[in-house]
């Protein structure tokens, strides 16, 4: 493998998770699924930051940053707090527990959409696949969670 085919099968892998996230309920919302998982992955390791620290470490626009914490504050993921030492700004973070719907994007399984994408319902090969990915992230992803 290279790495035109590494970026490639990361593109392909990514695809895949949006298509396994569950959309019911949420509505419209003008940022991509996409684009709040990179909100999301930023904040992880940036605590207690703001939407311009965000932006700029991200590469993503200001405005999509901002839809994208709005639409983490709804499903009630993050909080935003006046930065008590400068009132202007907001300080964005994690929220302490964790939302109904965050635990349903974390419990849905990937099988039907890695199924389509394998072309199959050979539930022997979507597991071999499951499998596989599984232990990709235990080694790529600290702190990568396992299927039950």
């Amino acid at each position: 493998m290279n790495g035109v085919e590494l970026f490639l099968l990361g593109r392909t892998l990514m695809k895949i998770g949006e298509e396994a996230m569950p959309t019911e309920g949420i509505g419209e919302h003008s940022t991509s699924v996409r684009t709040v998982l990179i909100v999301v992955s930023d904040l992880r390791g940036h605590p207690d930051t703001t939407v311009g620290e965000i932006a700029t470490r991200t590469g993503l626009p200001q405005s999509a940053v901002s839809a994208a914490i709005a639409r983490l504050r709804t499903a009630g993921a993050v909080i935003a707090e006046t930065d008590p030492a400068d009132r202007r700004r907001t300080i964005i973070r994690e929220a302490p527990g964790v939302s109904d719907r965050v635990t349903r994007v974390r419990d849905t399984p990937i099988d039907a959409a890695l199924a389509a994408a394998l072309g199959t319902d050979d539930a022997q090969r979507v597991n071999e696949t499951v499998a596989a990915l599984e232990e990709l992230a235990a080694r790529l992803i600290p702190g990568t969670m396992h299927r039950t």
